[in-house]
């Protein structure tokens, strides 16, 4: 599974089971906006058929979908940035690779989403054309900041992670292979370390941060965000080409995976009887203890899923191949194609809390799909739509 190379330890082989966790987590973060469409809970736009349905689901989906992504992400930029001439051309690289989607996003895929929003709370008429422009200067009056990135914060704040630790990308390196490599190494050693330790610092930011600093995804001031997302690339970086992590993952998975079930099932009891325990004795301590829990939850997650990528997924296909040129391009396109969808369907149509759903859904694939089979071969908006240069 692992080759290391002679001259630096370095993982030699390329990361299919990575490959793999990379394009189902963008497909479960895909399906999951659809799902938000269909909560309780606020969003862009809603459906006439949203209930609680799948909360539970959704609930079970939300701890780690996105702390994986930026775990991956660290091991991506782990791998390119050693592969670059210098740490300035790597820089470069990712400017254009994350800058200019970023950019173009903001202008003109992430628009429909607020124009819709509005829409439907009715602060504007109809009128994409004449609100085009609007959006573009900001119209105080909204309550919405615009130009927006909405979904597409998290390619923000990945570029704005790379570009500070550019800098510190030679120090990094070395504290990768030296101390911080070291002592990873031996956390992954014992899987009782694995799944505890590294918990620790996120359990800290989710009593000491979050309560402080809610979750904006603005950027300036998100710093329980901040410290989650960094901490967790971080991660990924000095783990990306440590053989005792990987090793220590291959062999702790299964207590990982049996911790994970046990929490969510535990998690689930809670929900369903939490009325009756919450005036007993027990009541303020499981309050107390669930941002643990919960963090808790999401890290042996991850551990179970890179510890069953590793075991079963190591291995490059042709829909690999195809999914992971198409994947960011998905990313980039999907919640403006999803709002759009559920917009029209529910404000034009009563199609029932079956086919709506079911439409709204192979609607957002089928664009997806649609959008890289075209933009793919027009030379000057692949990079926009985060498609790789051929």
């Amino acid at each position: 599974m692992m080759s290391l190379t002679p001259k630096d330890g370095s993982i030699d082989n390329r990361r299919y089971d990575l490959d793999w966790l990379r394009v189902i987590a963008f497909g479960l973060l895909i399906l999951y906006h659809s799902g938000m469409f269909y909560v309780t809970w606020g969003w862009h736009v809603k459906s006439a058929y949203a209930g609680p349905l799948i909360e539970p689901l959704m609930s079970a989906v939300n701890p780690w979908r996105l702390a994986l992504l930026f775990f991956i992400s660290g091991v991506a930029v782990r791998f390119a940035s050693d592969k670059a001439s210098s740490p300035a051309s790597f820089a470069g690289s990712r400017a254009f690779r994350l800058g200019v989607p970023i950019v173009f996003g903001m202008l003109l895929i992430v628009m429909p989403q607020t124009y819709f929003q509005l829409r439907q709370s009715g602060q504007i008429e109809a009128g994409i054309l004449d609100f085009y422009p609007r959006y573009l200067s900001g119209d105080p009056d909204w309550g919405v900041i615009t130009p927006t990135w909405n979904h597409l914060w998290y390619v923000v704040y990945l570029f704005v992670y790379i570009l500070l630790l550019v800098p510190l990308m030679p120090l990094l390196r070395r504290l990768a292979w030296g101390p911080i490599g070291q002592g990873l190494g031996w956390i992954a050693s014992h899987p009782a370390r694995l799944i505890f330790l590294i918990a620790l610092p996120f359990i800290a930011y989710e009593y000491l941060l979050s309560p402080r600093f809610p979750t904006t995804h603005a950027l300036i001031g998100d710093w329980a965000n901040h410290a989650h997302r960094l901490t967790v690339f971080l991660l990924g970086y000095f783990a990306a080409k440590n053989p005792g992590f990987w090793c220590g993952i291959a062999r702790s998975w299964p207590y990982a995976l049996a911790t994970a079930v046990g929490l969510w099932v535990f998690g689930g009891l809670m929900e369903a009887y939490w009325p009756s325990v919450e005036g007993t004795v027990f009541g303020k301590p499981i309050a107390l203890s669930e941002p643990a829990l919960t963090v808790l939850y999401a890290w042996t997650v991850i551990i179970s899923l890179l510890g069953l990528a590793q075991r079963f997924l190591n291995r490059s296909s042709p829909a690999l191949r195809y999914l992971n040129a198409a994947v960011f391009c998905y990313y980039i396109v999907h919640q403006s194609i999803t709002v759009t969808a559920g917009y029209l369907l529910t404000e034009i149509f009563a199609l029932g809390p079956v086919l709506e759903p079911i439409l709204v859904v192979g609607i957002t694939i089928a664009g997806c799909v649609l959008s890289f089979e075209i933009f793919r071969r027009i030379p000057g908006l692949r990079i926009a739509f985060g498609i790789r240069q051929r």
